[in-house]
Order: structure tokens, then C-alpha cells, then sequence
């Protein structure tokens, strides 16, 4: 299997983070993007994006130009060396009383911390986006507040992550979905490998349509790391699938989309109880009364 890769350079964290929002409209959609600051006093962000499928060369290069970018450089990928340059970038990383790794790290984890293990895979949600760093944050709040949910779900839980999370520390069923089959196996797998194999189920479907989840509705906390544009549309789901007093842990959302997201979900009753910002983006924690 081979992976498309497609990169660009951008002055500054705000344009590269506006592209990074902007490549959501591309068909086909990236399976994973992120941006990165190069650290070297140039001032110079990198944006990223992997497709499954040749992805559309006009379309980045309409994006590039619209956001005053320079031109996507793409270029195939073996799967094998899409593995290998993700895992040398998985160093550890510490949100709360969590702390994310790859396998290859296992030995250097503190044991006053709470390790995740994940693999490097196609799928979103290795714990070193800021997004993901938000949502353990956020959970890390609710656990020290004394929180305890009677059921968790995590939806668009790509490789599993936030889901093992919970699982860690809530004595209770936790429940993960994602459209993309891909992101299922890969969290079935991270689920395996940090022996939680029974605690978090996994299916595939979109928003709250996977019949697994209605067994356990309605929900005392929910995750949603998606994007704000279908964190909208999700908001009627979310109420309907939502225990009174429940929790939402909302990300994928950059700052200056906060207000518009947060505006919607008052809407349906929710009250926000903190926002977490990390870089570009805003984790809201939202309370519904």
C-alpha cells in the first residue's frame, strides 16, 4: 500500500493553521495533516497532508495560492516508510497525569504517569497534536473535580486514544467510533496493546449512527475531536445522546472558530466550563443543563 504526501511552506502559525482548515474541502480528503513551526528563527510553519489516493494537485495548488502559501510538493510514499517517519517523530508527550508513546519508548515512561501506547498508522490521533493534548488536558480537569461517568463515548475517536484515556481512569463503558475503517482497526489494535481489550469497543460509522452506542445512551461525557464545521452539524446528535449534567470535551477547533461553536451547542442547553487553548486551538469543555 502506498500513501501520497503533500507539503508546503507558509509564513507564520495562523496561515499555516488556516490552510491546515482549509484542506478539509479537498476531494479526496487527507486521512492526516498537521502543521509544524521548523523552529530554526525563520518564522517558517510546514503544513502536511497524507491522502490514501493521488490527491487533487489543482486543488492544493488553488489553496496554496488563495492562502498566500508556497506550492505543495507531492510525492508517493511507501507504507512502510510512512511507518518509519512517523514513529521517529513519536517522541513522548505528557498532557496531565497522561503521558502518549510508541512502543519503541516503552522503558523510558515514568511510572507515576498514565502511559497510552500508540502506534504509528493511518489514522488521526497520535496524541502529539495539540487538539489531542487539549481533550487529555480537559479529562485530566474532569478527573481531579471528581467526575464519574456511568458511560463514555468518543466519537471520531481515530486511533483510540481519548477512549483508552477514559478507560484508564473511569471504571465504566467506554465506547469509540470513527467514520473511517482504517482509524477502527488501528484503535482496535492501540486497544490490544495497552491491554484494554474488553473495556473499549470500537465500530465504524458516522456521528452517533453506529447501533453500538444506543445501548448506552444516554452519555455522562462524550469526546468530539473533529472539526468545527461538523461539530456544528453534531450539536441535535450530541443533545439527543447526552445524559443531563453530561459532559462535552469538543476540539478540532481553531480559536477564532470557538465562539461560533460554542454559540451553537448554547443552543441546545450547554454551558461552557473551561476552554484550553494550545497553539491554534481551542478545547471546549461543555456542560449540558
Amino acid at each position: 500500500m502506498s500513501v501520497y504526501q503533500a507539503v508546503c511552506e507558509t509564513g507564520g502559525a495562523k496561515p499555516a493553521a488556516d490552510l491546515l482548515d482549509a484542506l478539509s474541502c479537498l476531494v479526496p480528503e487527507p486521512a492526516a495533516s498537521g502543521v509544524h513551526d521548523r523552529n530554526d528563527g525563520s518564522g517558517i510553519w510546514e503544513v502536511s497532508a497524507y491522502f490514501e489516493e493521488k490527491p487533487d494537485e489543482t486543488g492544493l495548488a488553488l489553496l496554496a495560492a488563495a492562502h498566500g502559501a508556497g506550492e505543495f510538493t507531492v510525492e508517493k510514499v511507501v507504507n512502510r516508510d510512512w511507518i518509519a517517519h512517523v514513529r521517529a517523530e513519536l517522541t513522548p508527550v505528557r498532557a496531565g497525569r497522561f503521558i502518549v508513546y510508541g512502543s519503541h519508548d516503552a522503558d523510558s515512561i515514568p511510572s507515576n504517569l498514565i502511559g497510552l501506547e500508540i502506534e504509528a498508522a493511518l489514522a488521526f490521533g497520535t496524541g502529539h497534536h495539540a487538539t489531542t493534548q487539549g481533550c487529555l488536558e480537559a479529562l485530566d480537569g474532569l478527573v481531579r473535580q471528581g467526575f464519574a461517568p456511568r458511560s463514555v463515548a468518543d466519537i471520531g475517536g481515530g486511533t483510540g486514544v481519548l477512549a483508552m484515556a477514559a478507560a484508564r481512569v473511569f471504571p465504566c463503558p467506554v465506547i469509540a467510533t470513527d467514520i473511517d475503517e482504517v482509524a477502527t482497526e488501528t484503535a482496535v489494535q492501540n486497544i490490544a496493546a495497552n491491554r484494554l481489550t474488553g473495556r473499549v469497543r470500537c465500530a465504524t460509522g458516522p456521528g452517533f449512527r453506529p447501533t453500538v452506542l444506543r445501548p448506552r445512551a444516554p452519555f455522562d461525557l462524550i469526546f468530539a475531536n473533529i472539526l468545527a464545521g461538523p461539530l456544528k452539524r453534531l450539536a441535535p446528535d450530541m443533545s439527543g445522546h447526552m445524559a443531563h449534567g453530561g459532559i462535552a470535551i469538543l476540539s478540532g477547533i481553531l480559536t477564532r472558530q470557538a465562539k461560533s461553536v460554542e454559540k451553537v451547542y448554547q443552543g441546545f442547553g450547554y454551558a461552557c466550563l473551561r476552554r484550553l487553548r494550545r497553539e491554534e486551538w481551542t478545547t471546549l469543555v461543555l456542560q449540558k443543563r
